[in-house]
């Protein structure tokens, strides 16, 4: 039976890539190699790493003066990468979820810590709004997807300092003026490739502000020099990411992708809104994320959860558990994510509606 992945990452990926790379993992392009035997010094990976950072440049139209690094050991790395570069006297930092909690505790080890505003008052249900950033601070760090609480900043701030950005769960679905950044960071497990590498967007003005001594691996310095070649790279999961963005270049990039997001979104968040099984966790549609979208059951069907969970199992949807600390229900709609699979989803929801 056809499953639907729902999962919230690592998550699905399109057919493309997994056909391609397990085509290399046997045979890398006729060379009688795995692309897991390669060296990363080889010419062949350093054409796969070439390409892959080519089309990423080209996909979000990054400007000149930004390096592109394909860095290990995830996005919660960064949490402490960030701050070790670039925190000196103040970093500020907005509080929408537990990604972004994680990052704030982070940063707290290497200098001041100001959080300019938090929705955890209301469980992070909403994104707060109206606050002032000191134009003194060394950056202002956001998490611009919450795949826990589905919210999503939509929109490129404007900000009198750096803006760093945590995108690990939006990133390439939707179009990103990377000039208003001055540094994003990606675990790839969502809408790039499987997990094992990190992608960094980094604007090389930055790197001069680095004066404190820190350790060889963890700045940011060593891996723009050393053109994500320092140590060995995560080789598989770098080819993997590579199929990924030739198959959303083949899409018709990131404005195409968007609007097919926003049209699997839209109808999700109609269905759960029409259903009376059901509510949105986010109640304000502006601050609902395209990406992840969370749902629980309306109060007076609140025992019918697990028996909608086990239903939906049994109609082939995967992935759709909300997470322990929001309960109910999760639906990641990353790019690879079908609108027949967000259909199947909603024909379930309706049938289970009819058995109560």
């Amino acid at each position: 039976m056809k499953k639907h992945n729902f999962n919230p990452g690592p998550s699905i990926l399109p057919e493309f890539t997994l056909e391609k790379t397990a085509e290399a993992v046997l045979d890398l392009d006729g060379t009688g190699l795995s692309v897991m035997s390669i060296s990363h010094r080889s010419k062949e990976f350093i054409e796969i790493i070439r390409e892959a950072k080519s089309l990423i440049k080209e996909l979000l139209d990054i400007p000149d003066g930004y390096s592109i690094l394909f860095l290990g050991s995830g996005a919660s790395l960064q949490f402490a990468m960030v701050p070790y570069n670039f925190l000196y006297k103040k970093a500020t930092y907005l509080n929408t979820g537990s990604w972004a909690s994680k990052a704030i505790k982070e940063a707290g080890f290497f200098g001041e810590v100001v959080v300019v505003a938090s929705s955890k008052d209301k469980n992070f249900s909403y994104l707060p709004k109206g606050f002032t950033i000191p134009p003194d601070a060394d950056y202002f760090h956001i998490t611009t997807n919450n795949t826990i609480y589905g919210t999503e900043i939509k929109t490129d701030m404007d900000v009198p300092v750096s803006l760093i950005a945590d995108m690990s769960s939006d990133i390439f679905s939707r179009p990103v003026d990377v000039s208003k950044y001055g540094l994003i960071y990606a675990g790839a497990q969502k809408n790039l490739g499987p997990a094992g590498v990190t992608l960094v967007i980094i604007r090389e003005d930055l790197l001069d502000r680095i004066d404190r001594a820190i350790p060889t691996m963890l700045s940011y310095k060593t891996h723009v020099e050393k053109e994500s070649l320092f140590n060995t790279p995560p080789v598989l999961s770098i080819y993997a990411s590579l199929q990924t963005l030739i198959w959303l270049k083949d899409q018709g990039g990131l404005s195409s992708m968007q609007k097919v997001n926003e049209e699997k979104a839209a109808i999700l968040y109609d269905e759960i809104e029409r259903n009376k099984l059901f509510r949105c966790t986010v109640e304000n549609a502006v601050d609902r994320s395209v990406m992840n979208a969370c749902f629980v059951m309306q109060e007076e069907y609140k025992d019918f959860e697990n028996s909608f969970l086990d239903f939906a199992t049994s109609k082939g949807m995967i992935g759709i558990k909300g997470h322990r600390s929001v309960g109910g229900f999760r639906a990641s709609l990353y790019n690879a994510l079908t609108k027949k699979s967000v259909l199947a989803l909603i024909e379930t929801m309706q049938d289970f509606e009819k058995t109560v």
